[in-house]
């Protein structure tokens, strides 16, 4: 697909409207709001009572649902800022609307469903836009930037826990909602695949405190997963979340031949044979505006965008070979 198959229709402002009311949705709608190229039409949430008080915010319209609302023909653009499980769903129904698609990772909890999707944009002539704003983040760019200086990396240890107790009362700890733990949080292993390549074998466990009262939650998940990548380079990676953990942590170190990145939070150190010098990180705020203007710019003056849905379907790959791997507790081998 080139730019300028739709480059043609695109009039402004571009008729946005956006399933979700959480806070992706807030700050997608405020960035909307900023930026004369956009209007925001009408939303869709998960209760009239959320859909209702988010339109009242932001000045839009509320549908009644997300097949209504993909189904408008004022709009030219959905944004879907929902749970997990649906994306697929409606990310398909916006394609075969003919709307352009921005969807926060992942695209889908189902690889195949993903690939499909990505296809059917393409016969669609549609952009299917994978919301990455971890590559956007001043933490990826730093440590982009310092690498050549570490040498050939040739281990990881990347680990995200955070400590909630109680677990919250919330769908990001409902597997059917959220999905796998590596394919709902699809940013860890893709900002591995950004820095360092295609992977080689993935091998993952898993384990799920359920939540005595409601046997459709969890209250703490731990994924740990080992990354081989076909450059050599091995990775642990660890995520997880909940109220058995009893320390949050953010952290990633990379070793290399001549030096080490070590992040701890918003602080960075690159270490050398005979120096340490702090790592400048910049800021994680504004990032979904910044996705948001990308794709704005992207529509109407066919500039590049920073992340390709091929890269994030592959990350889902990834994703899917932990899962499959947690399940089985064999090696998955990647071709």
């Amino acid at each position: 697909m080139t730019t300028a198959s739709f480059e043609s229709f695109m009039s402004l402002p571009i008729k946005v409207g956006i399933v979700g009311t959480g806070y992706a949705a807030k700050v997608r709608a405020e960035a909307l709001q900023a930026d004369s190229r956009s209007q925001l039409v009408t939303v869709a949430g998960h209760t009239p009572e959320k859909a209702a008080a988010f339109s009242q915010t932001y000045s839009a319209e509320v549908s009644n649902s997300w097949m209504e609302l993909v189904q408008r023909e004022d709009l030219d653009l959905i944004i879907i800022s929902t749970v997990n499980r649906d994306h697929g769903a409606i990310a398909r129904a916006a394609l075969h609307a003919d709307k352009h698609v921005i969807v926060e990772y992942p695209l889908s909890l189902d690889y195949v469903e993903a690939t499909e999707l990505i296809e059917l944009a393409q016969a669609k002539s549609k952009l299917l836009h994978v919301e990455h704003i971890e590559l956007l983040s001043g933490i990826h760019q730093a440590v982009l930037n310092a690498l050549p200086q570490i040498g050939s990396v040739f281990y990881i240890r990347y680990a995200n826990l955070n400590q909630q107790r109680p677990a919250p009362q919330k769908w990001t700890y409902q597997p059917e909602l959220f999905g796998f733990p590596l394919i709902g949080a699809l940013s860890r292993i893709h900002r591995l695949i950004d820095l360092f390549g295609q992977v080689n074998s993935v091998s993952c466990s898993a384990r799920f405190w359920d939540d005595t009262d409601s046997p459709d939650r969890y209250t703490t998940c731990l994924c740990t997963a080992q990354l081989q990548f076909t450059n050599g380079t091995m990775s642990d990676l660890t995520y997880g979340k909940g109220e058995a953990l009893w320390k949050s942590e953010r952290s990633l170190e990379i070793h290399g031949e001549k030096g080490a990145l070590l992040l701890d939070g918003d602080q960075g150190t690159l270490v050398r044979l005979d120096t340490t010098s702090p790592l400048e990180v910049g800021s994680r705020r504004g990032l979904f505006a910044k996705d948001t203007a990308a794709v704005l710019d992207h529509l109407i003056l066919g500039s590049s965008l920073y992340v390709t849905s091929a890269a994030s379907l592959y990350a889902l790959k990834v994703a899917d070979a932990a899962q499959r791997s947690a399940k089985t507790g064999q090696i998955i081998y990647l071709s």
